[in-house]
């Protein structure tokens, strides 16, 4: 799998998500499978470059190669600037958000509400690639189907991306109506993927080695992309990994290796966020841990209550060392309606 001149280990990525995949949990989807993981959507907006959520999410030290930042606005030549901005902080791969459906992305005419606009989403591909090229920064772009049902114009934008200089497109199976309901659709994806001559990477309800395999089939993508399934369950990356080469799930995690990365995972976190934020903001990262686990709910309780990090890594640490004496193997089954419609894939 390639892009530009970057060749990756494999075709599994993981989805940029704001709020989720800040560079300590991207680099630890990489330690557990994950060939590409993408920044969290960065602003084209000049003004809130020194911001600290922006510093945050441009925060790169320490992360492996490519290192690829998403970047999200509605105006041609901001976004040109943002993508220089980056590139001269480190970014390898620009990434072109055109595929988030929040009401606060799409209200402002940004994100998949570019998709209504065709020729405006098309002028942007087009500044983004031309900022980028002196450089050799290969662009990538995130879309989904269309705005809706009757909308459904990713055929004709993904032709028109590719021709003005895009490397690589990532589809979701949804319109921006559907947000995150219903099932994926992967007809769409896989009429891309016949119409342009670049790699074409699938995402939408992608949770496991069953379902990897099922859209790959269906599609014919190069690639796929795993979003909310690898909340709580990084290690999902090297499950489908083994799913492709082998023909069946492997073994849970041991529950001792799920909680030594996720106690590493925390201490990265609390360094990049600081004391106060980095606490609070760690709970969801927990709890999406502890979702299914037996007895994590009251676990889940304690920790809220909790303002130190040192006093949630202690009660943490030794809740998971009493798991793991009980549980060798993680007990989490974690399962979503689109592990229930594997055989609706099936080609």
């Amino acid at each position: 799998m390639r892009i530009g001149p970057h060749v990756l280990p494999n075709r599994l990525f993981v989805a940029p998500m704001a709020g989720v995949t800040d560079r300590p949990f991207r680099i630890l989807c990489r330690q557990l499978g994950a060939g590409h993981a993408v920044s969290e959507m960065v602003t084209s907006q000049p003004h809130l470059y020194a911001s600290l959520k922006t510093s945050r999410r441009a925060n790169h030290d320490g992360e492996p190669g490519p290192i690829a930042v998403q970047i999200a606005g509605t105006d041609a030549a901001m976004m040109a600037e943002a993508a220089r901005y980056n590139i001269e902080r480190g970014a390898q791969i620009i990434d072109i958000n055109m595929g988030c459906p929040a009401k606060k992305v799409c209200n402002a005419w940004a994100g998949s509400a570019l998709m209504q606009n065709e020729p405006l989403a098309i002028a942007i591909a087009e500044a983004v690639v031309a900022a980028c090229s002196p450089s050799g920064v290969p662009v990538t772009l995130k879309m989904r189907t269309g705005w809706n049902a009757e909308s459904r114009n990713a055929v004709r934008l993904a032709r028109a991306f590719e021709a003005v200089g895009v490397q690589m497109l990532t589809v979701h199976g949804r319109t921006r109506e559907q947000g995150y309901k219903g099932h994926a659709e992967y007809d769409t994806i896989a009429a891309v993927k016949q119409a342009v001559r670049i790699p074409v990477v699938a995402n939408g309800d992608i949770t496991d080695g069953v379902s990897a395999l099922a859209v790959l089939l269906r599609t014919g993508a190069d690639a796929i992309m795993v979003g909310r399934a690898a909340q709580g369950r990084p290690w999902i990356f090297r499950e489908i990994a083994h799913y492709l080469t082998h023909g069946q799930a492997p073994a849970p995690p041991a529950t001792e290796v799920v909680r030594q990365a996720l106690i590493a995972h925390l201490h990265e976190h609390y360094a990049l966020y600081g004391e106060y934020t980095g606490v609070r903001t760690a709970r969801k990262h927990i709890a999406w841990y502890l979702q299914d686990v037996p007895e994590g709910k009251a676990l889940r309780c304690a920790i809220n209550q909790v303002d130190s990090s040192a006093e949630q890594v202690r009660l943490l640490d030794a809740w998971l060392a009493q798991l793991a004496r009980r549980h060798p193997r993680w007990p989490a089954t974690q399962a979503s309606d689109a592990t229930q419609h594997h055989d609706a894939l099936a080609v």
